[in-house]
């Protein structure tokens, strides 16, 4: 009997499911009061069609993304009504392509050599993930995201360092956070200097190099490429946005996200801070907490994590540095309600489980496991009382259950970081 894990039916198994969501959302969205449809999806066509009309995209309120997303979501606007769906096909489609990477990355030297059965079982964590795939054929973009993340990832596994600052530059333009991935990535290309692994591999101690010797080699032809392409990309997508939205642009697309106040559904330990700058924006202190919240964040997420980990494990380090963005970030939103945050470091984690403490202790990895689901359903339990029965909840309920979700993610985090960091340079 032949193994199901092979690339024939996991794809096929993957692609399946997505049509059997997609379906099913067709005929909730046709016949049920609640829809399967993501509300985001309705502002993503609704700004498609403003472009279509040669309008801004940003005329449609809340709309918060690069112009490019609207163009590439077009065809939504055309008058067949199957049009309409364009986008959940482009997302779901996406999904299957960052699969069909991931696998390719487990199988290469740097990614484990893994044969195709094995990256197979891990990429499935990925590809026939029932969230994965609700989420894209809902009408969510992160699919797209995925793409990039991963596609950057297998670009620097294999040298092509000109693409991977052309992915890196498109992903920061595309969505901000991807930027936390630029100082790992350079970190970690000083191992593709062969004069540096034959030295690692000398028994004999060299001479301590010069200050000016540390500093040239630094900045190697690799390092110097990957920044030149990737701040090129960026700067000629944003220039060129800028041109044509001028200043709506800027402030939709980035400006927005450094006040942003966001506190319903919001797992975040900011949340009932968020909540009284809100309600009482005149009350509270002057000092903008949701602009200083993003100093721990990027500490971690942008220094710490990178140059503690990056040149044992990319990939590891990537899922560890997402995971801490996710975890710090001002807002982290219910799985219930904006699961994408999530998803961020989902794709990222089929990388670090073989060799993780997680699998090779079953107990830590199923506790791991009940604690962070149980802290979700302990925040979900307060929320549904505050928003449903309208009870108050925020102290000590939300709070003390926003508290022990960060709790749970930092010791989560840390297990990551213990174990990316056993790994040899």
């Amino acid at each position: 009997m032949s193994s199901f894990f092979s690339t024939r039916k996991i794809f096929s198994s993957a692609i399946a499911l997505r049509v059997a969501f997609f379906i099913y959302g067709l005929l909730q969205d046709e016949y049920s009061a609640v829809k399967y449809t993501d509300i985001d999806y309705f502002v993503f066509t609704d700004a498609a069609r403003y472009v279509a009309q040669g309008r801004s995209p940003y005329e449609r309120e809340t709309y918060r993304y690069t112009p490019l997303l609207a163009w590439l979501l077009v065809p939504t606007s055309w008058p067949n009504r199957l049009w309409f769906s364009f986008g959940k096909t482009l997302f779901a489609t996406s999904d299957i392509v960052a699969g069909w990477f991931i696998v390719r990355i487990l199988q290469s030297r740097n990614g484990g050599a893994m044969t195709t059965e094995r990256a197979l079982k891990y990429a499935s964590i990925w590809l026939l993930n029932p969230m994965v795939a609700t989420i894209s054929t809902r009408g969510s973009s992160e699919g797209l995201l995925g793409v990039m993340i991963v596609a950057l990832l297998w670009a620097v596994t294999r040298r092509q360092i000109v693409l991977a600052g052309v992915l890196l530059g498109l992903a920061v333009h595309f969505k901000i956070y991807p930027f936390i991935y630029g100082p790992s990535i350079i970190w970690f290309l000083e191992s593709s200097d062969p004069g540096n692994r034959d030295k690692k591999r000398s028994s004999i101690p060299a001479p301590s190099p010069s200050l000016r010797t540390r500093v040239l080699r630094f900045f190697n032809h690799s390092r110097i490429t990957l920044c030149i392409s990737s701040l090129a990309t960026f700067a000629f997508l944003n220039i060129v946005m800028y041109a044509i939205y001028s200043t709506s642009f800027l402030q939709q697309t980035f400006f927005y996200h450094l006040t942003r106040i966001d506190h319903r559904h919001n797992f975040s330990p900011y949340n009932t801070l968020l909540h009284l700058s809100s309600a009482m924006p005149d009350k509270v202190s002057s000092l903008k907490l949701e602009s200083l919240a993003f100093l721990p964040q990027l500490l971690i997420s942008a220094v710490l994590v990178p140059v503690a980990l990056a040149k044992r494990d990319l990939a590891g380090t990537m899922l560890a540095q997402t995971f801490a963005f996710v975890a710090f970030n001002k807002v982290c939103t219910s799985q219930l309600h904006q699961k994408q945050y999530f998803l961020w470091y989902l794709i990222l984690l089929p990388f670090y489980l073989p060799n993780s403490s997680l699998l090779a202790k079953p107990g830590l990895g199923i506790t791991a496991l009940v604690l962070w689901a149980g802290a979700q359903a302990l925040y979900l339990h307060q929320a549904y009382r505050l928003e449903f029965l309208g009870l108050s909840t925020f102290i000590p309920g939300l709070f003390v259950s926003g508290l022990t979700f960060f709790a749970v993610n930092t010791w989560i985090l840390g297990i990551m970081i213990g174990d990316i960091g056993e790994k040899e340079k």
